[in-house]
């Protein structure tokens, strides 16, 4: 980015304005063709949202994760896919971005583990030589019925995966992301609702909530932007191995109590990233996406 004149005017995809000339208008709601500069209405064109980028998404195998990527990929984006031992599902998200002619690097370990993760983003900068998107999306959870239930092995290890491993991914990522990168967190709406079952997740969905919040503060001089999105129920993998046959047979209706009164697919949140990792979001930081079929939460 340079200044190209007295008034803070940048050169990027589009053209920015940092500050204006003194000017005034005796009468509202005033006239824009005399304003100088004139506000900007309309982008360049600057071909796909995301061409020649490189994101890395973790859990990107299946879920939301592998609509993302495909997304990504539509948009022009290469991806690196970290993922933990579902080979098959991973196998099959590659398989079909290169039928969509897109660039896909698998990486398959433990991301509680700090060597892997640095690992990870060695692989991908030997791999593309860059770091423009990072998609923190991997979790999981355990029903339990009382906060009594749940041991230290499962406290340990829900939080270990599910909040302080993002930490070690950023961690580890930060210094190749230069100015325009950003970071993408899955959160959830258990973050602003609470579950009753889902205690501990609904816990570090809320610690993933302050951490984009606190680092959009602390990257925002530095032109990386962090948001997050925060799904209802969604139709993935995640659910058959949470719950019962049962509660599966209502998910979204009965038990969610949704607006729309059904499950969102992966592909209904999916866009929000899209648009959170392009240029469209270039004014946005340190915010919360709610595609949730409708459910009014505090953002």
């Amino acid at each position: 980015m340079k200044q190209n004149n007295n008034y803070g005017y940048i050169q990027k995809c589009e053209d920015i304005y940092l500050t204006f000339p003194p000017q005034h208008q005796k009468e509202q709601p005033g006239l824009e063709y005399i304003m100088e500069p004139k506000p900007i209405s309309e982008r360049r064109q600057c071909g796909r949202k995301l061409e020649n980028k490189v994101a890395i998404i973790t859990g990107g195998d299946s879920g939301i994760g592998r609509a993302v990527a495909y997304d990504f990929v539509k948009e022009g984006a290469s991806v690196v896919i970290i993922y933990y031992d579902e080979e098959y599902d991973a196998k099959e998200t590659e398989n079909k971005i290169k039928e969509l002619g897109g660039n896909c690097l698998l990486l398959q370990g433990d991301l509680k583990e700090q060597r892997f993760v640095q690992k990870c983003i060695n692989s991908t900068i030997n791999y593309f030589g860059k770091i423009d998107i990072l998609v923190n999306n991997h979790a999981l959870q355990f029903i339990q019925s009382s906060i009594l239930d749940i041991s230290p092995e499962q406290l340990n290890l829900v939080f270990q995966n599910n909040i302080i491993s993002y930490f070690y991914v950023i961690q580890a990522a930060l210094p190749y992301m230069k100015r325009g990168s950003n970071i993408i967190n899955t959160t959830s709406i258990t973050a602003y609702q609470g579950n009753k079952e889902l205690i501990d997740y609904s816990a570090t969905k809320g610690a993933i909530v302050a951490l984009t919040r606190s680092l959009s503060l602390s990257l925002v001089e530095q032109g990386i932007r962090v948001n997050a999105v925060s799904p209802g129920p969604i139709w993935t993998p995640l659910i058959p191995s949470s719950y019962s046959a049962q509660a599966v047979s209502t998910f979204g209706r009965e038990t969610s109590k949704v607006p729309m009164m059904r499950a969102g697919q992966p592909c209904e949140v999916s866009p929000c990233y899209v648009f959170l990792a392009s240029e469209d979001a270039s004014y946005i930081t340190g915010q919360v996406l709610h595609p949730n079929g409708g459910t009014i939460v505090g953002s």
